[in-house]
């Protein structure tokens, strides 16, 4: 999504000529993850057209979303590389993380310090340092959070309901915080706490079936339900709906969870864990609560907080909407990389 507002960005586009390559090798999602002979077919022939605009373009800045680790960051490898041996600039901008989980493993170790010698890096948040700690200085990297467009557009009109609603938009992937959600939630229900739980995404490890059984052995029927993917105007009334937005995960690639930058266009207050770059987003006690990873406790405690206490909610999500507003904008998010690539042409 990010690549695309960058492709399609008036700003960027006029302040700096461009020329975009598509570095997928899947065509399909269903392709994502797999390998095959068409992939790495697809890969050369990318190979070859970067080193065409390379020799014909010529550009000052090569700038693209190095994937930290994996075969994806092989086969990166190998177009960083060749465009340092072209003698150009090379910027990577991060939107996933990993490279401290194999910066021992030997191999691995040699092509981060090839791919990083001299190369500029651009990272969603302060705390997401630590992942390239051991290659890159504090002063080869810069700072750009992500920013989206506004989909609180429409206005939905709002029904009485019996129960406020918690709302959970992401895959069924446990470490999303799906099992934990669901611990904290009968937690609640056994407080007798009125509440209603959405959850909303495609299947992931965890297939709808599975999810299921769980609420049939929590005994959450009656308070959870699992709606599916959603996407445009049905996504967005979920948001309008809902009345606190919580995502636990500790999953290990999170970086800048734009579901939390959505749920805050519509004033929802905020629950979600110290992953990533997840505390550049939330401000703690402000504009939501921070939690400790796989805790349906304190999970439980903090939803109770919210459902209980209607000026909480309003106030956190309030100052939520302002936090989007003067911070995460597509804007916002436009001028900061613009500022970036300024401060990279001027060190040529």
């Amino acid at each position: 999504m990010v690549g695309r507002y960058i492709r399609e960005s008036e700003k960027i586009n006029t302040d700096f000529k461009c020329q975009y390559i598509n570095l997928s090798t899947s065509k399909r999602v269903d392709e994502i993850g797999k390998g095959g002979i068409r992939k790495w077919l697809r890969f050369f022939a990318i190979l070859w057209q970067t080193i065409k605009n390379l020799i014909s373009f010529r550009p000052h800045l090569v700038y693209f979303t190095l994937t930290a680790s994996g075969v994806g960051f092989y086969k990166d490898t190998l177009i960083a590389l060749t465009a340092k041996l072209f003698g150009k600039k090379v910027m990577y901008h991060f939107h996933n993380k990993g490279i401290r989980s194999r910066q021992d493993k030997w191999f691995d170790n040699m092509l981060y310090r090839l791919v990083f010698r001299n190369a500029e890096v651009i990272l969603l948040a302060e705390e997401l340092y630590a992942d390239v700690e051991k290659y890159v200085p504090r002063n080869r990297v810069h700072y750009c959070a992500n920013g989206i467009p506004n989909i609180a557009t429409q206005h939905f009109e709002s029904s009485p309901k019996e129960k406020l609603e918690i709302l959970f938009l992401s895959n069924l992937i446990d470490s999303k915080g799906v099992s934990v959600l669901l611990e904290a939630c009968k937690l609640l229900k056994e407080k007798q706490i009125s509440f209603q739980c959405t959850f909303i995404g495609g299947e992931g490890d965890l297939t709808a079936d599975t999810f299921e059984h769980k609420l049939v052995s929590l005994g959450l029927k009656e308070n959870v339900q699992y709606l599916g993917k959603k996407y445009g105007a049905e996504k967005e009334e979920a948001y309008s709906k809902a009345d606190i937005f919580v995502l636990p995960t500790y999953y290990s690639n999170e970086c800048f969870p734009l579901v939390l930058i959505e749920a805050m266009q519509f004033s929802l207050p905020l629950v979600s864990t110290f992953e990533g770059g997840i505390p550049s987003i939330i401000v703690d006690g402000e504009t939501g609560f921070l939690i400790p990873q796989k805790n349906p406790s304190v999970l439980a405690e903090k939803l109770e907080k919210l459902l209980s206490d209607e000026g909480l909610r309003d106030k956190m999500g309030s100052a939520g909407r302002k936090h989007y507003e003067n911070s995460l904008t597509l804007k916002v998010f436009e001028n900061t990389f613009v500022s970036v690539l300024r401060q990279l042409s001027s060190k040529r």
